[in-house]
């Protein structure tokens, strides 16, 4: 007869990490999850409603979305092989990218700045 203790040694690891969303979307676009700190150390105001259509970037450069006025958007990610292209929907203080892939990514838009899978992004001009 085994002991408990040599049947757990030679039972088959079973690997059962949980990832939340952020982490997942990190994976799925080839990068790491941003920790936080490119965050300010307040939140900025959030904006309902506002006009969003226009060119973002991550303060890192890593990320650039190009949201247009007809609800569709095209995007990068550095490492990423395809480009990122769907369509987006705001709901309040909320946006939804919604990718051609299935991969569907919540925005949170601020006044001046977006949030979204850990990164920061912020008019391409600034």
């Amino acid at each position: 007869m085994t002991s408990l203790s040599q049947a757990c040694a030679d039972a088959t690891v079973l690997d059962t990490t949980v990832l939340d969303s952020t982490a997942l979307l990190a994976i799925a676009m080839g990068g790491a999850a941003d920790s936080g700190t490119s965050l300010p150390a307040s939140r900025p105001k959030v904006v309902t409603g506002a006009a969003v259509a226009g060119a973002w970037r991550s303060t890192d450069g890593v990320v650039r979305l190009q949201l247009r006025s007809d609800g569709t958007y095209a995007g990068a990610v550095a490492g990423r092989r395809r480009p990122a292209r769907g369509t987006y929907q705001i709901d309040g203080v909320s946006m939804l990218l919604r990718d051609d892939s299935g991969l569907n990514t919540p925005v949170t838009v601020y006044d001046g700045e977006l949030e979204m899978a850990g990164h920061r992004l912020l008019p391409a001009g600034s």
